[in-house]
């Protein structure tokens, strides 16, 4: 009886959790994947050690602490200066990094104020859209990632621009600290590396290549304010 409730138990959570996996976000499935498969690195690495063979312990060990520490490939965005470029608008902040082109995002302004895009679903992102509807900027930003999360978003809802290609960011009022951000750089970057880094991500965001007009934009905007700095 009791191997019967063992089996139905297992049976249920089981089902529980393909369902779960089959709705939830997928950057929450991975992560959940790796914490899974680091615990049974851990679980193999304690047996080994039980037994003795310290030498096949160890390294085990330092895998199952990797897979621990390890994100989800969308959060894997670095946003430290040097690594991502990040671009704010009102409601919107949102990083993109320069080896891997992930981007991921945070919304600053709302009713969901203070979460990542990446735990959103596809109706909240929705709603938040509908609901920064009249700031095109930051509409413009949530099309970007939306383009980059889901390709087919727009079979299914009316973006803001026709094209999807994102409007004409306001360029004008950027700052030297922002323009610093947007291209990953520190206040100590010579002309020379505004100019690479600028080329760098120009490849990645062209919207010849599929990338985005809105961060082209920005990024265009960004060397411009930072070569009249040194010119």
């Amino acid at each position: 009886m009791s191997y019967l409730l063992a089996g139905l138990l297992l049976f249920l959570g089981l089902g529980m959790l393909g369902r779960w996996m089959a709705y939830a976000n997928p950057a929450d499935v991975a992560g959940f994947l790796y914490k899974m498969l680091g615990l049974v690195l851990a679980l193999f690495a304690i047996f080994l050690a039980y037994r003795g063979q310290w030498y096949l312990a160890a390294p085990i060990g330092l895998m199952a602490a990797g897979f621990f520490r390890r994100k989800s490939s969308r959060a894997g965005a670095d946003q430290d200066a040097g690594r991502g470029s990040t671009v704010r608008t009102a409601a919107l902040e949102m990083t993109l990094d320069h080896d891997t082109g992930i981007i991921i995002g945070r919304v600053l302004a709302g009713s969901f104020e203070g979460r990542d895009l990446d735990s959103l679903s596809e109706a909240d992102l929705i709603s938040l859209y509908q609901e920064i509807a009249s700031d095109r900027e930051s509409c413009d930003l949530l099309e970007t990632y939306l383009d980059g999360r889901s390709p087919g978003w727009r079979d299914h809802f009316e973006p803001h621009t026709a094209t999807g290609e994102g409007g004409t960011a306001d360029a004008g009022a950027m700052t030297e600290e922002e323009a610093y951000q947007v291209l990953g750089l520190t206040p100590q970057a010579t002309e020379a590396e505004i100019v690479a880094a600028h080329r760098r991500l120009m490849k990645r965001v062209h919207p010849d290549q599929g990338g985005s007009t809105f961060l082209a934009i920005k990024i265009n905007a960004a060397k411009a304010v930072l070569l009249r700095k040194h010119g």
